[in-house]
């Protein structure tokens, strides 16, 4: 009674005022237990119905449901038993149909099967047509296909037999058959609920005669449908087009077009193979099978509409191993073997179970999932082990493994029960017996198909099919919607098979005996439905259930199946197109074998036999945390290394080196597979193959197929900005990448070409700029990459390319190469030159470590930069006559052929998934190299924090001493005449003049706390203790240069100052009698010829001046202070010949009235000294008036450079060094005042602050005027002097900087930084008290403005 009641509400949402049910009071619509009792009913029915007041008989439209069931379930049988049944029913229900027909006009009879609803439940049971005690025993397959296929049948039955009776001949009266199915038979329990029940029968009601294939679900509640403006009413026979006869077989079996194949070599092996990995086509005496019912054959020779014969299992039809006929009319795996082994063993013929003769060595059983594959690996071994028609032991068999359409079809309703692991696992038992206990085996195990191409073929209603069979047999893969989570989640899983198969395989598991291999055929990866003439899915592809292949189906398969057994690994097809006309390939005459991993890696290929290559179980959010499956994106920057220049290039094709081979470069490229092309991206697609970012083919980084490889051959590390900005622009706009999300592994190297010109331009290339280019790029990286694992690799030693042409001068292109690596190839054995070049390249390959440890780019969770040292340390392939192996390089003898390459990608990988400290730093090119794989243990790429690495501590500086790298250190040919072409080397004689800076007080600590010593020895501009490895003065860098130099300041004592006539406390008024005083020294020197040699004094004065301004303003004002240094400077200019004179500008000292507490709090001495500083802190408007002043000294000693009256003479130059102009203080790693540049006092510099000013003064006298630094740069570096280059090898002056005739008119009327005097003004440097102001400017650099004229400004 529930049921109708719930269906009259349904009813009631068109028609209000419908009836309810008819039925007496106390009777229940079914109570009867016979047709007999149904007859009954029906006349209380009609006779309630006339009786009704608010029912017009006669005019009113009756919907009549008349309910029965088969209570012994006799509808599951095979249909040979089904029909007389059935037949037997419909003679005991025509007694109530009639009645019905002959007695109630306008009726729609619904005739309601309970049958699978009832079951065996204790619910209604209705009237049981077939009582329980008529037992009903079904023989034959008990299957879920034959249940499926009965269910199908039953219903069919009943539709013909309806459709074409005379219930459905008038226009008045309708009888229609309405079944109720379940989804899965074997799983779920009989309903029990009236109200499922009744909006599954509206449902069907809804749906057109002969498609109703929806079974009920007992999980899912179906939606209530409702009727369309297309089709509005409820579906007849006859407006349903139903047209009856599809269980009988219509249309002709298809004919089977056979091949012939011709392949020139048939033969075996000349003796029997003892290796799997050569084994002949014409070796396999053997052919066996394993799967499901696409293996057994299921309807692969039924007649098109047969779908009952879809239960016949045509195993001499299946693919893999059916041996029917032969290859003329049959095309199977066995056929096409029998064609070079006409002895072909095992192969099944005929039809039947796999329990019958004919089965053979086809062990498929129909229905099978994974979990039922070990069982019949072991019924297989046991057979071959039994059968005396085969050599067990000595005979080659080819066993071929398909599995896991069954698993798909049901995994939605256990995820758990049917995971890839568990799928997997169930393969590797199976897999693990024969492997076990067969010899001489080749497996092949065929990758499950993609099974949602089957949804095409169910979606179109154009195509006949029995949908209710499709839907029961995959309802995992047809139930769902489109975009449902559901069918997101099977495609996930169908991928997931897919992987796990393939690495368990590729894991080498299977690889450990010579005479047995599985080999995964992918051929079946991906699957186009096969189309018609008009485009619509091609059912003659499939079995009458269109869910079994036909023979046609099964005959493309084996042609891809055999076609993939001859193509390499890696280059397997991936994707069957059935549409294509059959293509057998021929055994390849120079490699005839079957392919297996091993043999597959050919030329330059690699094996990776990892099994744990899985990605993490949630996307990583720490870049500590990352496994190479979860790598997603691949990236490269560099030169022509990693660009790929002449990868591929013959031996001799020299002019093809400019091709760039990115597709085969180390770091980046992506062309062929692993096994045939070692690359990093290849190793990767190893554990995603969803790898994107590699590069293929040839072209220039603009190429679209170079993608992230942003590599430029002749790249310097200067231009790596621009490659790291081109490259995160293409990782944004690029819809294949999600920039934000996508982890992403990024190498970098870059240095070789830098190193190719360092002679050139020593301080463009030195190391402190490699340090600064190669830093800008990796904090953009940094700064904008998020989820990124950063490769910097160490560049390979210049030396290895000079043993390359040095060993080979015979093959090697020396002109062209010189032209390309001039300062490597070029410098002698043993010279100065080549010395230089090996200091540059540590030094190089020390600030990649510097940087790299420094811990600047370990600030974030998701990005690191990992040092990659395998380049370090290059061992050279030497043949057996001891020459070179010139294999590993391209025809020019610089780059690197492909088999170099392969040799870094392996080094490369295994430095990545080496611990920091434990790293390899060589590669010898003659090693073979493994691939390391990830452990459970330890599954990531390594960083410094899962290596449990801590980054080395800075080595204790023993000194303060710098490397000397320069090139051009010659003196002239003859000594000059002209100071504007002077070389350092032709400097003889060094002196200075100035105040307690020059005189070093205060550079090394004192042994009392009172008094501070002088270290002449260690003054920047003067000093010569020791030498300039261990001390940076301006003389321990001209002795090298020129050894013989005097005049430095050696000890603390005065008697060996020299020409250092400094005095502690000096003001500039002082400066004439200093110059005075030098010059009498130099004159009554019998060591110096004052007449000829070359002189070089450099001037500092001021800050005393600045200290003691405001005691008289008028005598320590900027004029006072301009005038006295002139005095001097014309004394030199009068009394000496050949000089050159550095006039060094007073550094800004006015921050020092900004009190600090602690150490440095202004010493006493300090203020005594300095009475202008304490009285100005404490009044703003004397601060800003010691400013002006502090800047005018400054403007008015820039002028010196340009003064017409020290320009007459060729012998004479002043020249004024600014790079005190804006020095900052520098910092700490904590961000405060870095104190070992400064003494005890903190006023005075310490032997570490000397050695900066040494440089800063250095490079200033090599920098031209006008374009000279202004600022100091208080960072350590023993690589941070400046060299003379051969363009421009004289110590810089006016005139040598640019022509004469220009610099009349640069001399502007103020220095731009000087006019803003009231807003402030930069950093200041003697001491350590303007720290905040040096914050403010971090990182700027200067250049010299133009000098100004003195009276241009104010006081």
């Amino acid at each position: 009674m529930g049921m109708v009641t719930v269906l009259s509400e349904l009813i009631g949402h068109f028609n209000p005022s419908v009836l309810r049910p008819v039925c007496n009071p106390g009777k229940s619509v079914i109570s009867h237990s016979s047709a007999e009792d149904l007859w009954i009913q029906a006349k209380e029915l009609v006779r309630s119905m006339k009786e009704n007041q608010q029912l017009d008989f006669q005019h009113d439209w009756k919907l009549i449901n008349v309910f029965f069931s088969n209570a012994n379930q006799c509808h599951l049988c095979l249909p040979n038993q089904q029909q007389r049944h059935m037949m037997a029913n419909m003679d005991k229900l025509s007694r109530t149909l009639d009645y019905l027909l002959q007695e109630v006009p306008k009726a729609f009879v619904n005739l309601v099967d309970l049958s699978e609803a009832v079951g065996m439940s204790r619910w209604h049971q209705g009237t049981q047509l077939s009582p329980a005690a008529e037992s009903c025993h079904c023989s034959g397959d008990t299957s879920k296909l034959s249940k499926v296929v009965s269910q199908w049948f039953y219903q069919q039955s009943w539709e013909q037999l309806l459709a074409s009776s005379k219930y459905n001949e008038q226009e008045s009266f309708a009888v229609v058959f309405q079944p109720f199915f379940y989804e899965t038979l074997s799983r779920q329990q009989p309903l029990q609920d009236p109200t499922t029940l009744a909006l599954n029968l509206w449902n069907n009601m809804m749906e057109p005669a002969g498609e109703k294939d929806e079974p009920i679900s007992a999980i899912h509640r179906r939606l209530v449908k409702c009727p369309s403006q297309e089709n509005p009413y409820l579906f007849t026979y006859r407006n349903s087009n139903y047209l009856p006869g599809l269980t009988k077989p219509h249309g002709k079996l298809e004919v089977r077009d056979g091949i012939e194949i011709r392949c020139p070599d048939k033969d075996p092996s000349d003796s029997i193979p003892t290796s799997v990995h050569r084994l002949k086509l014409a070796d396999i005496k053997v052919i066996a099978a394993l799967g499901d019912s696409l293996t057994a054959g299921n309807g692969a020779g039924s007649k098109p509409g047969n779908v009952l014969d879809v239960l016949t299992q045509y195993r001499g039809l299946s693919w893999s191993v059916g041996g029917d006929h032969n290859l003329s009319s049959v095309v199977t795996l066995a056929n096409l073997l029998r064609e070079f082994n006409p002895s072909l063993k095992g192969f099944s013929v005929g039809t039947g179970k796999e329990n019958t003769p004919g089965a053979f060595f086809n062990q498929a059983v129909a229905g099978e999932r994974a979990g039922g594959l070990p069982g019949q690996a072991r019924r297989l071994v046991n057979l071959m082990k039994n059968d005396t028609r085969i050599n067990f032991q000595e005979d080659w068999k080819v066993i071929t493994l398909f599995i896991g359409g069954n698993d798909l079809c049901d995994c939605c309703d256990d995820l758990v029960h049917y995971s890839p692991q568990n799928f997997t696992d169930n393969i590797q038992k199976a897999l693990d017996i024969l492997h076990a206990e067969v010899p001489r085996a080749f497996v092949n195990l065929v990758e499950v198909l993609e099974i949602v191409k089957l949804r095409e073929l169910y979606l179109e209603k154009k195509v006949s099919c029995p949908r209710m069979i499709l839907r029961n047999l995959c309802p995992c893969v047809l139930k769902f919607d489109d975009n449902s989570t559901e069918l997101a989640s099977l495609i996930e899983v169908n991928k997931k098979y897919q992987e796990k198969t393939r690495q368990m395989v590729e894991s080498g598991r299977y690889d450990t005996r010579e005479d047995f291999t599985v080999v995964v055929q992918p051929f079946f990866e991906k699957v186009n439905m096969p189309k018609n003439s008009e485009g619509l899915p091609d059912s003659t592809f499939f079995a009458p259930d269109c869910f079994h292949f036909s023979s046609k189906s099964h005959a493309h398969a084996a042609s891809a199946l055999w076609n993939n057994m001859l193509e390499p690994v890696g280059q397997k097809t991936t994707e069957n197109n059935f549409e294509n006309k059959i293509n057998i390939t021929c055994p390849n005459q120079d490699w005839p074998f079957l392919s297996t991993y091993k043999n597959s890696v050919q030329g330059h290929g690699s094996q990776l036999l990892c099994s744990n290559r899985g990605p993490s179980t949630s996307v990583p959010t720490s870049v500590h945390a990352l496994r190479p499956a979860d790598i997603r994106v691949v990236a490269a920057l560099g030169d022509s290394l990693t660009a790929g220049n002449g990868i591929g290039s013959k031996p001799d094709d020299l002019p093809d080196v400019t091709t760039q081979y990115r597709g085969l470069s180390y770091s980046s490229g992506g062309d062929g597979s692993l096994e045939t092309v070692t690359t990093l991206p290849n190793i990767l697609r190893k554990f995603n193959r969803n790898l994107t970012g590699y590069a293929v083919g040839t072209g220039d980084a603009n190429a679209t197929n170079a993608f992230l490889n942003q590599a430029v051959p002749g790249a310097k590390a200067e231009a790596l900005t621009s490659q790291v900005e081109s490259l995160v622009q293409r990782m944004r706009d690029d819809h294949r990448i999600n920039f934000h999300e996508d982890w992403k592994v990024i190498t970098v190297l870059i240095g070789g070409s830098d190193l190719c010109d360092y002679c050139t331009d020593s301080n463009l290339y030195s190391s402190a700029n490699f340090y600064e280019h190669l830093r800008n790029a990796l904090d953009i990286l940094h700064r904008e990459v998020p989820r990124a694992l950063v490769n910097l690799v160490d560049f390979m030693s210049p030396s290895v390319m000079r043993q390359v042409f040095l060993g080979n001068p015979d093959k090697c292109p020396v002109p062209q190469a010189s032209i390309l690596c001039n300062c490597i190839l070029t410098p002698r054995e043993s010279s100065q030159e080549l010395a230089r070049l090996e200091a540059i390249t540590r030094a190089y390959q020390s600030s990649v470590r510097e940087l790299v440890e420094s811990g600047r780019y370990d600030t974030r969770e998701d990005f690191s930069v990992v040092l990659q040292p395998f380049f370090h340390d290059v061992r050279l392939p030497i043949l057996e006559d001891g020459q070179l192996d010139m294999s590993f390089f391209a025809p020019d003898c610089i780059h690197l052929s492909q088999k170099f390459h392969s040799q870094l990608s392996k080094a490369l990988w295994v430095n990545m998934l080496e611990p920091l400290g434990r790293k390899t730093d060589t590669l010898d090119l003659t090693a073979d190299i493994p691939l390391s794989c990830p452990t459970q243990n330890e599954p990531f790429l390594r960083t410094f924090r899962n290596s449990n690495y801590t980054y080395p501590t800075k080595p204790a500086i023993e000194n303060w001493g710098s490397d000397f790298l320069c090139m051009e250190w010659n003196p002239s040919n003859s000594v000059p005449t002209s100071v504007h072409e002077l070389r350092p080397a032709d400097i003889k004689v060094v002196a200075a003049l100035g105040d307690a800076l020059t005189v070093t007080v205060g550079a090394r600590p004192s042994n009392t706390s009172d008094i501070l010593m002088s270290w002449r020895g260690l003054s920047w501009s003067i000093g010569g203790d020791g030498i300039l490895e261990t001390h940076t003065t301006l003389p321990n860098i001209l002795k090298k240069f020129n050894p013989h130099i005097l005049g430095f300041s050696t000890g603390t004592e005065e008697e060996t100052a020299g020409l250092n006539v400094a005095l502690e406390g000096a003001r500039a008024r002082d400066m004439p009698t200093q110059a005075r005083d030098l010059v009498d020294r130099m004159k009554n020197s019998p060591e110096i010829d004052l007449e000829k040699d070359w002189k070089l004094i450099t001037l500092f004065i001021g800050s005393n001046d600045l200290c003691h301004y405001c005691e008289n303003p008028k005598a320590h004002s900027a004029g006072e202070y301009v005038r006295h240094i002139q005095q001097a400077l014309d004394i030199f200019y009068e009394e000496l010949p050949r000089a050159f004179i550095n006039v060094v500008e007073v550094m800004e000292l006015t921050g020092l009235h900004q009190g600090h507490s602690g150490k440095c709090g202004m010493p006493l001495a300090a203020q005594s000294n300095c009475t202008c500083f304490k009285r100005s802190q404490e009044n703003f408007l004397e601060m800003q008036e010691l400013k002006k002043v502090n800047w005018n000294f400054q403007s008015g000693v820039s002028k010196f450079s340009y003064w017409q009256q020290y320009l007459q003479r060729e012998d004479f130059t002043v020249v004024v060094q600014p790079f005190f102009r804006n020095t900052l203080v520098p910092l700490n790693e904590r961000g405060g005042a870095d104190l070992t540049f400064f003494s005890e006092d903190c006023l005075h510099f310490s032997e570490r602050g000397q050695a900066e000013l040494a440089i800063a003064l250095w490079n200033n006298m090599l920098e031209p005027v006008g374009h000279k630094t202004t600022s100091n740069n208080f960072t350590y570096s023993r690589t941070k002097l400046k060299c003379p280059s051969p363009e421009s090898p004289y110590l810089h002056t006016l005139r040598n900087s640019r022509p004469l005739q220009d610099q009349a008119e640069a001399v502007p009327d103020a220095l731009s930084w000087a006019l803003p005097v009231a807003t402030g003004g930069s950093g200041l440097v003697v001491g350590i008290s303007a720290v905040m102001a040096w914050k403010a400017f971090k990182g700027r650099r200067q250049t010299e403005n133009s000098p100004i004229s003195l009276n241009t400004i104010s006081s």
